[in-house]
């Protein structure tokens, strides 16, 4: 069977979500699936009517009987093509979140996003999500019937984690994502300043370019707050690299202000590694009970109570890797998620079928 996948400029940004789409891609195409990729360009999700116009035209110019799952970061601001398109076209939505819940938007303007995302999710014949919280909130905020939204969770790739080593040196913090707003670092930073009593180091792999602003802000506390000899900034890493930082950290650290799913959280759990981060969103979904603290988000206070009880007892984060190593044999794999991805897919061809003889009746 043969499917578009639309994305928002390159499909190589290293994000989550990007991450999401080539494993997903990858794996369809294992399963047999044509895959045709196609680039939307840049700006999204706030792009230009250059840009919209662009992306409307490549949307348009698909063949008519080739299902199109669009990325929810240009889906939710495509309402006009969506509405344009929806008579003529099978368009499947992937959300991994609404974009209005991305963090450091005035209220206008995440107030005209929402309203974007909610007239475009209306024309799509399918809405994929990564996790069930997701799936509510779409119901709840965004008007999506239920039996329109498929749940695809990211998979995940057996990591065989062994136990953590411990010692007595510092411990090893890792934080996993893109410098930008929404994940916190300025949260963790002001914890973790209240602990320099305590025997840590923090390395964080993500990228910096997404918000260059974010990034200068990030330098500017490590700066204030004395903390340089103890913060190594790597920028994006490649997977080899990331999967070396997952399999020798003592602790996952990440103070996410939402995630509508949380990959880095759940590859933190498929490498064994205890968990510290935050309530927000999908991520108490993501990290199984027993496999780290959760603290409610843009608490600084609580999450350097949480950082400090798990630093300081060795004993307290091996029973939390325990539970992570226990869990991890539970987690989904690739495969088996885009074998639900592909049953959504033919489900929105199902639905695009049944409309099309009511029309005609």
């Amino acid at each position: 069977m043969r499917l578009a996948f639309a994305v928002p400029g390159d499909l190589a940004t290293p994000t989550g979500g990007y991450a999401y789409d080539r494993r997903m891609i990858a794996e369809l195409q294992a399963l047999g699936w044509r895959i045709r990729v196609l680039d939307l360009g840049d700006g999204f999700p706030q792009p230009g009517e250059a840009a919209l116009a662009a992306a409307t035209a490549r949307l348009a110019a698909l063949p008519r009987e080739e299902p199109i799952v669009v990325d929810g970061l240009a889906f939710g601001a495509l309402p006009r093509a969506a509405a344009e398109l929806t008579s003529t076209h099978r368009l499947i939505a992937l959300v991994h979140h609404p974009l209005a819940l991305e963090s450091g938007l005035g209220a206008g303007a995440a107030e005209r996003l929402r309203q974007q995302e909610r007239a475009a999710l209306a024309c799509a014949a399918r809405v994929i999500v990564t996790s069930p919280a997701t799936a509510r909130l779409l119901a709840t905020d965004y008007g999506v019937a239920g039996e329109r939204i498929s749940v695809v969770r990211p998979g995940s790739d057996r990591a065989n984690p062994a136990p953590r080593a411990g010692g007595d040196g510092a411990v090893s913090l890792l934080a996993v994502g893109a410098i930008v707003p929404r994940k916190g670092y300025d949260v963790l930073l002001a914890a973790l300043a209240t602990l320099v009593d305590l025997p840590w180091r923090l390395t964080v792999a993500g990228d910096r370019r997404r918000d260059r602003e974010c990034a200068a802000r990030l330098d500017a506390d490590i700066r204030r707050l004395d903390l340089a000899a103890r913060v190594d900034l790597l920028g994006a890493v490649a997977q080899e690299r990331l999967a070396a930082l997952y399999a020798t950290a003592d602790l996952f650290v990440l103070a996410s202000r939402f995630e509508g799913y949380g990959m880095a959280y759940a590859e933190a759990v498929a490498y064994g590694v205890p968990v510290v981060g935050t309530t927000a969103g999908a991520i108490a979904e993501t990290v199984p009970g027993g496999a780290g603290l959760l603290v409610p988000p843009d608490d600084a206070d609580a999450l350097a109570r949480a950082l400090r009880r798990l630093i300081g007892d060795a004993g307290e984060r091996a029973r939390c890797a325990g539970a992570a190593r226990a869990a991890a044999a539970a987690l989904p794999t690739w495969r088996a998620q885009a074998e639900l991805f592909a049953r959504a897919v033919e489900c929105a061809a199902e639905r695009s079928v049944e409309r099309a003889g009511e029309v005609r009746r």
